[in-house]
């Protein structure tokens, strides 16, 4: 497991890091950094961390986090195809504290409960944020803060209920990375919560409030909602029957698949199927 914290390749004269990633998956788990981020989703769909927010994320996404939120973005694996977007990070002091910035340090500020962007309202845009990894020195700093000003006022929504910012140490940081990662490889059959617990050497009461005071719900609410958004890409993406989703996420009674996806998505899984086929006619 790699360190919580992450360290970002910032050169000793540099301030920002723009890059485009493409690779098979999204590899760094829940994690934080020093610096904020701002990144767009070309290719791939998934599952995306934000803080407390646990929810799905698809190509056309862009997402704002501010400094020391964690996160982390985890692609269903599909073969021949990769998981492809345009990140950019930076430091403190990029954007100046001036009166004409208000309306961006506004959007920065809201950024640490991470905010995703209304995808027509950027539509735009994403040239030039594709764009940013091709530039350097002071061309990059000025393209940058030519987007921060467009993005400002375009129409954008939070993710986390809770700020993050600077509240949140390493120790606890690198026991939800664990966790996270423990998620994503077993969510497809029954987890105990003393599972998680001796992994991360507490007990099972400790390990319960400290998941409910990191993510303000219980543990199983988390894994209820990270099973249905596989269920749900499942749904759209596949022919599969109901009942085999509900088994490939972890359910052994699909009566409580249906029960618990209507719960929190409102709707049942076959009216999310017929939904999505009458938006592709």
């Amino acid at each position: 497991m790699k360190p919580f914290l992450e360290h970002v390749a910032l050169a000793d004269r540099q301030s920002i890091l723009a890059f485009r990633h493409d690779q098979v998956n999204f590899v760094t788990p829940w994690h934080f950094h020093p610096q904020h981020e701002l990144t767009y989703i070309e290719e791939s769909i998934g599952t995306k961390f934000v803080g407390d927010f646990v929810g799905p994320y698809q190509p056309g996404e862009l997402v704002l986090i501010r400094s020391f939120l964690p996160h982390c973005w985890k692609n269903m694996e599909k073969e021949d195809e990769h998981s492809v977007s345009t990140v950019v990070q930076w430091n403190d002091g990029v954007i100046p504290n001036l009166p004409e910035m208000g309306g961006i340090l506004d959007m920065m500020r809201t950024s640490s409960r991470g905010i995703i962007f209304n995808g027509d309202d950027i539509t735009t845009l994403v040239p030039s944020i594709l764009k940013l990894p091709t530039l350097e020195g002071p061309d990059l700093i000025v393209q940058l803060l030519d987007l921060f000003l467009k993005l400002s006022q375009c129409r954008y929504e939070t993710l986390s209920a809770a700020s993050f910012t600077n509240s949140i140490s390493s120790v606890n940081g690198k026991r939800m990375a664990v966790m996270h990662e423990y998620v994503a490889t077993n969510y497809n059959r029954k987890i105990k919560l003393a599972e998680l617990a001796n992994l991360l050497n507490m007990t099972d009461q400790s390990f319960a409030r400290f998941f409910r005071k990191m993510m303000g719900r219980s543990f199983f609410k988390f894994l209820a909602e990270y099973r249905i958004n596989i269920a749900c890409r499942l749904l759209v993406d596949t022919d599969w029957p109901v009942s085999r989703i509900g088994y490939e996420c972890g359910y052994d009674s699909i009566t409580f698949f249906y029960k618990q996806f209507k719960q929190l998505r409102g709707y049942s899984p076959l009216q999310l199927r017929l939904k999505h086929i009458n938006n592709i006619q």
